[in-house]
C-alpha cells in the first residue's frame, strides 16, 4: 500500500453513522466525524480561498453555509462553483461583511483566504464566534497581530491551522522521515532557502473609478487606502507593502517554516536582512526585487535569498531549500527532493511530487488549481480535522505559523532599520531596541482597531 494513500471507510458508531478518514503513514491518525456535516464558511473567495475550500470538501462531509467577499462578481462566481459541488444542493448565503456572516451563522469551521492585512481581525473574530479556523499564510502583517492571534486561539480553545501545507507534502514528509530524521545528512550546519521566480507585479495602471461591484473601502479595511488603480486580486495587492510583506512574507515563510519543522527549530536567536529595489524600478511596486536574510541559530545559519529578475542558481530548484550536512546535501522543493551523499560511493535518493489526478478527476477541470499542491492541502485539511476531533494541536498550529511569519516580518524590519534584530517572544519586544519594538505593530486605519491581547 502506498505510504501516503488516503483510505475512506464508513463505520457505524452506536446508532450514529460516521465517516472515518485515515491518513496512513503521513500522521498515523484516524479521524471520526459525526454524520452531521461540518458547517463551513469561507471568507475571501478568490483563487486560494476557493482552492482550500474545495480540498476540504473532497475529504470531509461539509455543508458550506456561507461565503463572504467584497467583490460581488467574485462572490457570485464562487457561489456558483460551490453550489455545483454541494452534496445537499443548497446554495450558500452570501455576504460582503465578514462580521455579519459570523454573527448570523453557527459555524464549525471558518476558512480565511483574504489578503494578509485582513487575517488577524478575521481569525480572532472567528474563534470568538466559536469556530475552528484554517487561515492562510502569512498569518499577519505585523508581529503583534500574530501574538494576539495565538492568544485568541488559546483563550477560546479553538484549533487554528495555518496554510503552510509543506508540512503535509508527501515527498517532504518522506524526506524528513527517511533523510533528516535517520541522520543521513549527519550534522547540519548550514541551510539555504531561495525564490527566484519572477512573481513581482510591477505595472503602472492609471488611477480609475472603483467599480460598483467592489467595496474598495471594505477591501482596504485597516490598511492604508491607496488610490484605486484596478482590481487588486491575485498578484497585484501583493506588490504593495501596505497589504503584505513582499516576497519575504509570501514565499520565504513557506520554506523557512518547512526547515524549522524538519530540524525542530524554534525562534531564531538573531535576524538580519539586506535588500531593496535594485533592478525593477519602473513600476509602482514598493516591495523588494532583491533581498537576503539570515536567521541565526546556535551553530546554524538559515540563509534566504530572493530575486524577481535574472536566473536561478539551480534551474531545477527555483523556489526551494537546501540542507547542508557533513554527510550529504538535501535539495527540496514543492516538486521533488534530491539527496546527494558526500561520499562518491554513496547512494543518491530522489523523490518526485505525488499527484492524485486519477483519484480526484475533478482537479483537472478546476481553474488555476496547483495540481502539485492539492494532495498536500488535502492532507493538511485532514490533519486540521484530526486536531479538532482530538482537541489537539495541528501540524501547522497557529503558534508555529506565528514564529515563521514573525521571523520573516522581523527580517523586513531589520532591512528597514539597517541592523540585526533579536526578538524576545516572552517580553514581546526587540531586545535593546526601543525603535524596533515600536514597529512591531502597524498603525490601523480608522475606525479599525489593532487587536490587543488584553481585550480579546
Amino acid at each position: 500500500m502506498d505510504l501516503f494513500n488516503i483510505n475512506r471507510r464508513r463505520f457505524l458508531h452506536g446508532a450514529t453513522a460516521s465517516l472515518a478518514l485515515s491518513t496512513l503513514g503521513a500522521y498515523g491518525m484516524e479521524v471520526i466525524h459525526p454524520a452531521k456535516p461540518f458547517r463551513v464558511a469561507l471568507i475571501g473567495t478568490g483563487w486560494y480561498g476557493k482552492s482550500d475550500l474545495f480540498r476540504l470538501m473532497q475529504v470531509a462531509p461539509v455543508e458550506v453555509v456561507a461565503l463572504c467577499d467584497v467583490d460581488k462578481n467574485q462572490l457570485a462566481a464562487a457561489a456558483k462553483l460551490v453550489g455545483a459541488r454541494q452534496k445537499s444542493g443548497k446554495a450558500p448565503k452570501l455576504y460582503g461583511d465578514y462580521r455579519k456572516l459570523l454573527a448570523e451563522n453557527e459555524l464549525d469551521i471558518v476558512l480565511i483566504g483574504t489578503p494578509d492585512h485582513w487575517h488577524a481581525l478575521q481569525m480572532i473574530e472567528a474563534v470568538k464566534a466559536g469556530a475552528h479556523v484554517y487561515v492562510q499564510k502569512p498569518i499577519s502583517v505585523d508581529v503583534m497581530e500574530g501574538e494576539a492571534m495565538v492568544a485568541a486561539a488559546r483563550k477560546y480553545k479553538k484549533v487554528v491551522q495555518v496554510g503552510t501545507q509543506r508540512k503535509s507534502t508527501p515527498h517532504l514528509i518522506e524526506a524528513k522521515k527517511n533523510i533528516v530524521d535517520t541522520g543521513l545528512l549527519g550534522k547540519i550546519s548550514h541551510v539555504e532557502m531561495c525564490c527566484y521566480i519572477h512573481m513581482r507585479a510591477n505595472g503602472n495602471p492609471p488611477v480609475t473609478t472603483v467599480p460598483d461591484f467592489l467595496d474598495y473601502e471594505m477591501w482596504t479595511g485597516p490598511a492604508p487606502l491607496r488610490p484605486y488603480d484596478g482590481l487588486p486580486h491575485l498578484r497585484w495587492w501583493r506588490t504593495f507593502s501596505e497589504y503584505g510583506n513582499g516576497i519575504m512574507g509570501d514565499m520565504c515563510i513557506h520554506m523557512f517554516d518547512t526547515v524549522r519543522w524538519m530540524l525542530g527549530l524554534g525562534w531564531p536567536s538573531k535576524i538580519a536582512s539586506q535588500g531593496g529595489i535594485y533592478v525593477q524600478k519602473e513600476g509602482k511596486s514598493n516591495i523588494t526585487d532583491t533581498q537576503s536574510a539570515v536567521f541565526e541559530y546556535p551553530g546554524l545559519n538559515c540563509v534566504w535569498q530572493h530575486r524577481t529578475w535574472g536566473t536561478p542558481n539551480n534551474p531545477d530548484y527555483p523556489w526551494s531549500f537546501t540542507l547542508y550536512g557533513e554527510k550529504g546535501t538535501l535539495w527540496a522543493s514543492t516538486m521533488r527532493y534530491d539527496f546527494i551523499p558526500a561520499e562518491k560511493e554513496g547512494q543518491k535518493i530522489r523523490k518526485d511530487v505525488i499527484y492524485e489526478r486519477e483519484k480526484y478527476p475533478e482537479d483537472l477541470t478546476e481553474a488555476n488549481i496547483e495540481l502539485n499542491a492539492a494532495p498536500a492541502t488535502r492532507l493538511h485539511m485532514l490533519d486540521f480535522l484530526a486536531a479538532i476531533e482530538k482537541s489537539s494541536r495541528p501540524v501547522a498550529d497557529i503558534e508555529q505559523g506565528h514564529i515563521s511569519t514573525a521571523s520573516c516580518l522581523l527580517a523586513n524590519l531589520a532591512m528597514q532599520l539597517g541592523r540585526p534584530l533579536v526578538y524576545d517572544p516572552v517580553k514581546r519586544e526587540v531586545t535593546g531596541d526601543p525603535e524596533a519594538s515600536k514597529l512591531l505593530a502597524r498603525a490601523y486605519r480608522s475606525p479599525w482597531v489593532h487587536p490587543d491581547m488584553s481585550t480579546l
